[in-house]
C-alpha cells in the first residue's frame, strides 16, 4: 500500500511539474480514481468540500474526481474572477447525467452548454419570458396569487373559530411559489381540482415533491459523471432511477397541457397570448419545437419554487425567534402601507427592511451550497492558480455568504446590515458578497420576478397575520439538515389575522 501511494504522489508531482502555475490546494489524489473513495466515504459530499476547505484554510480548493478537477470557491473576489472578470472561459455547463436528463437532452436554458442553442433561449427569456413589459404584463396574475395565498390562511383561521391556527409555512411557502409558477405559465394554479379549503390537491403536492427531487439529485455528486462509462453499464449509485422517476412525474401533468395547448393554436380554437406557455408557443422571430418548450417550461419550475420557499421559512423561522426584528419589519408596513389597505408590488420600492430580512435569509441560508457549475473551457488561471480545461467550478454560497472576512458575526441573522440610509436595498450582489441570483452570462434572468415573489409573499405574511410558535415548539430551533440547507424541522407557527376581516379576499 505505501508503494501505491509513493506512486501516486510520484505522479501527481510529474504532472504539476508540468503545469505553469500550481493547481489549488486540495487532497492527494489516487491514480485513475482521484478521491473518488474518500468522497463515497464522506457523505454529504458538501459538507466533506467544505470541511477540507476549513481544514487546509484555503478559500480555493481542487479536487480530483476520475479525472475531473472539481474547483470550489468561498472567497467573493475570487468568484468574481470566475464569473466576470473571465465569464467567457467558465460560462458553459460540465456534462452530467442530471443535467442531461432533467434538460431532456440540454434543450433548455440553464443546464444547456454554451453554444447556439443557449444564446437562442437565453435571449428568448431575456426578451420574451422575463423582460420589464412582460413583467407588467402578468402583473394581474400574481395579483391573484398574491390574494389567493392570504385567502388561504385566512380559511384556516376562521375553521379554527377565532383560535390561533398552526400553519405549515415550508408547505405554505411551496404551495405560493408553484401555485405562481403554475398560473403565470398555464393560466391555472391547479392541473387538478385542488383542495375544498384553497389548498393543493393531491396533484399539486405529488409535483411539487417530483420537482424537489429533481433539485435534490441535480445538486449531487453522482459517480458517472466523473466516469461516463459507467453510464452505460450500472446506475452506480442509484441516482438515475430515482431522478428519471422523478421527471416523469413531474412531466406527466406539465406535457399534456403543453401538447393541448400547441394544438390549439394550430386549430385555431386559440387565437390570444394569456400566459407564457402562449408566448412560447407564438414566439415569432424564433420557432421553438414541443420539445424544447417542454424542456423550457421544467427549467422554469425547477428554477422559481425553491428559492422562493426555502427564503420565506428561514426568514420567518429567523424572525419569529427574534421578536424585536418582526416588530421592525410590521412598524415598516404599517408606515408605509398602514392597515387600512393590503400591500402591493407597488409598495416594495419601499419597504427596505423587509427586503433586508429576505436578503439576510438569502444570505445565511441559502437554497442550495453551492452554484450550479460552471465548466471551464480552455486551460486557465485565477487568483494565480492553474485551472485545467475541463474543471467543474462550484461557487460556495454558503462560504461566500458565511464568510467571516466579508461579515461581522457572519452566523447571526441581522437584516440591519444590508441598510444603508435612504438607498434602496436590491436582493441581488453583482460583487458575490452573497450568492442570491449569481451574476455574468450565467446570472438568473428572473432577478425581478423572483425579488417580487419573495418580498411580496413575506410582506403579506407578516402584515396580514400574527405569528408565533406553538407551545411545544422550541424557540431556538434553527438547525439545518445535515444533508442540505432546509430547515431540518418545518417551520409550524400559529396564525392570526391582525387586519379588518374586510380586507382579506373572500372565497
Amino acid at each position: 500500500m505505501s508503494i501505491f501511494y509513493l506512486l501516486s504522489f510520484l505522479l501527481n508531482k510529474l504532472t504539476d511539474s508540468k503545469l505553469r502555475q500550481p493547481l489549488p490546494p486540495g487532497p492527494t489524489p489516487l491514480p485513475y480514481v482521484g478521491s473518488i473513495i474518500s468522497m463515497l466515504q464522506n457523505k454529504p459530499t458538501f459538507r466533506w468540500i467544505h470541511r477540507m476547505m476549513d481544514q487546509m484554510n484555503t478559500k480555493i480548493l481542487c479536487i480530483r474526481l476520475g479525472n475531473v478537477h472539481v474547483i470550489a470557491v468561498s472567497d467573493p473576489d475570487i468568484a468574481v474572477e470566475f464569473l466576470k472578470d473571465k465569464d467567457w472561459i467558465f460560462s458553459s455547463r460540465p456534462d452530467t447525467m442530471s443535467g442531461y436528463l432533467t434538460s431532456g437532452g440540454y434543450l433548455d436554458t440553464v443546464l444547456a452548454p454554451m453554444g447556439d442553442h443557449w444564446k437562442k433561449m437565453r435571449k428568448i427569456l431575456s426578451r420574451d419570458i422575463l423582460s420589464v413589459a412582460r413583467h407588467k404584463w402578468l402583473l394581474n396574475k400574481r395579483i391573484e396569487e398574491d390574494e389567493n395565498i392570504l385567502r388561504y390562511i385566512n380559511n384556516q383561521c376562521k375553521t379554527n373559530h377565532g383560535v390561533k391556527k398552526q400553519i405549515n409555512v415550508r408547505s405554505l411557502a411551496r404551495q405560493y411559489a408553484t401555485n405562481m409558477v403554475r398560473k403565470l405559465i398555464f393560466g391555472g394554479r391547479y392541473f387538478g381540482k385542488g383542495s375544498q379549503d384553497g389548498g393543493p390537491g393531491e396533484e399539486e403536492i405529488e409535483h411539487v415533491d417530483s420537482l424537489w427531487t429533481i433539485l435534490v439529485y441535480l445538486n449531487a455528486f453522482c459517480v458517472t459523471d466523473y466516469f461516463p462509462w459507467l453510464r452505460w453499464i450500472t446506475d452506480f449509485d442509484g441516482h438515475e432511477k430515482i431522478l428519471r422517476n422523478a421527471i416523469f412525474t413531474a412531466r406527466k401533468y406539465q406535457d399534456p397541457l403543453i401538447d393541448k395547448r400547441i394544438q390549439q393554436w394550430k386549430d385555431g380554437v386559440r387565437t390570444e397570448q394569456d400566459d407564457l406557455l402562449d408566448v412560447l408557443i407564438t414566439l415569432e422571430s424564433t420557432r421553438l419545437t414541443a420539445d424544447e418548450i417542454k424542456a423550457q417550461i421544467l427549467d422554469l419550475f425547477l428554477a422559481s419554487f425553491d428559492n422562493v420557499s426555502n427564503n420565506i421559512e428561514w426568514a420567518m423561522a429567523e424572525m419569529i425567534k427574534k421578536p424585536s426584528i418582526f416588530a421592525k419589519a410590521v412598524s415598516e408596513l404599517d408606515f408605509v402601507v398602514g392597515k387600512d389597505r393590503l400591500v402591493y408590488e407597488s409598495d416594495l420600492q419601499n419597504l427596505n427592511y423587509i427586503k433586508s430580512c429576505v436578503k439576510e435569509a438569502f444570505r445565511l441560508h441559502p437554497i442550495a451550497p453551492f452554484n450550479v457549475p460552471h465548466v471551464t473551457t480552455v486551460d486557465s488561471t485565477v487568483a494565480g492558480y492553474f485551472i485545467p480545461k475541463g474543471s467543474h467550478v462550484l461557487l460556495s454560497r454558503l462560504g461566500i455568504g458565511r464568510n467571516p472576512d466579508i461579515w461581522d458575526d457572519p452566523l447571526t441573522f441581522n437584516p440591519d446590515r444590508h441598510m444603508s440610509g435612504d438607498k434602496e436595498v436590491m436582493l441581488n450582489d453583482h460583487n458575490l458578497h452573497m450568492f442570491s441570483f449569481g451574476t455574468g452570462r450565467r446570472g438568473c434572468p428572473a432577478v425581478s420576478l423572483g425579488s417580487t415573489m419573495t418580498t411580496m409573499l413575506l410582506a403579506r405574511l407578516i402584515q396580514g397575520f400574527t405569528w408565533e410558535l406553538p407551545l411545544n415548539e422550541p424557540h431556538d430551533d434553527l438547525k439545518e439538515n445535515f444533508h442540505d440547507l432546509t430547515k431540518a424541522k418545518s417551520l409550524l407557527a400559529l396564525a392570526k389575522p391582525r387586519l379588518a376581516s374586510h380586507l382579506y379576499p373572500s372565497n
